[in-house]
C-alpha cells in the first residue's frame, strides 16, 4: 500500500471514531462505564451471603478481589458502545441476589440502547451457577444461567426502542447465586442515546468501505500515470 493511500484510510477512520466518541458523550445514562471507578448515580441493593459485593475493577488489572478480578485479567471490549474506557463493574459474590439500577427522565421518541457482558474464565469454572439479567430502561436485553454460555469473549446487547410516553425509566442488573463457589459475570458500557446509532458491527463495515472506497479512488488517479510509464 502506497503512503497516499495509507494516509487517506487513516483520515477515514479518524471520523469514524471521531463519530462513535462522539455518540458516547450523548449517553443519557450518566456512569453507563463506571468510568469514575465506582458506582456514583447507580442505586446498589440486594443480599451477600460472603460478604464480597459487586465492585468496580479496572481492566487489564491481575490484582485479587476488590482490585481485579481474583488475578484474572478482564481485557477491555474492542466492541460495545464508544469506548471501553478503564473500568468495569464485577459482579462475584456467592449466595447472594444483587442488583445495580439507575433512573433516568426521557422524553417520547427513539432511543438506541444496550450494554456489554463477559465471563471470567477462573468464576466459569466454579462448581455453582449463576443467573444474571440486564434490562435498560425497562426493555429487558438479557436473561441468562451464566453457565450456558462461552467464557472470556465479550458479548453486546444492543436495540432500540420507541418510548411512547415521556417519563422515568429504570435501568437494573440483577446477578442471584444460590451455592459456593459461584459464577461471576464483568459488565460495561450500559447506554442511553436519543435516536438510532449504528452498532458496533455496523462502525466496522463503514470503515471497510470507507478504506475501500479510497483504495479505488487512489487507483483510478494512478492508472493514466501507469499507461504513460
Amino acid at each position: 500500500m502506497t503512503l497516499r493511500s495509507f494516509a487517506f484510510g487513516i483520515l477515514i477512520s479518524a471520523s469514524v471514531v471521531a463519530a462513535s466518541t462522539s455518540l458516547a458523550s450523548a449517553d443519557l445514562l450518566v456512569n453507563g462505564g463506571f468510568e469514575d471507578g465506582n458506582f456514583t448515580g447507580w442505586t446498589y441493593s440486594g443480599t451477600v451471603g460472603d460478604a464480597n459485593p459487586a465492585v468496580v475493577i479496572p481492566y487489564n488489572s491481575s490484582a485479587s478481589y476488590p482490585g481485579g478480578a481474583y488475578g484474572e485479567p478482564i481485557p477491555a471490549n474492542p466492541g460495545g458502545f464508544g469506548s471501553a474506557g478503564t473500568f468495569a463493574a464485577y459482579f462475584v459474590s456467592d449466595l447472594a441476589t444483587e442488583s445495580l439500577s439507575k433512573t433516568i427522565t426521557l422524553g417520547v421518541g427513539l432511543y438506541s440502547i444496550g450494554f456489554s457482558a463477559y465471563l471470567p474464565q477462573n468464576g466459569f469454572n466454579n462448581q455453582f451457577d449463576a443467573l444474571f439479567s440486564g434490562s435498560v430502561i425497562g426493555t429487558t436485553l438479557l436473561t441468562t444461567n451464566v453457565a450456558a454460555n462461552t467464557p472470556m469473549q465479550w458479548y453486546d446487547f444492543v436495540t432500540t426502542v420507541n418510548i411512547a410516553v415521556a417519563g422515568d425509566y429504570t435501568t437494573t442488573f440483577t446477578f442471584a447465586t444460590d451455592g459456593r463457589p459461584a459464577k461471576d459475570v464483568v459488565i460495561d458500557q450500559a447506554f442511553v442515546v436519543a435516536g438510532a446509532v449504528p452498532e458496533p458491527s455496523t462502525w466496522a463495515m463503514m470503515i471497510l468501505g470507507f478504506l475501500g472506497v479510497g483504495f479505488v479512488a487512489y487507483r483510478r488517479k494512478a492508472l493514466p500515470a501507469l499507461r504513460l510509464a
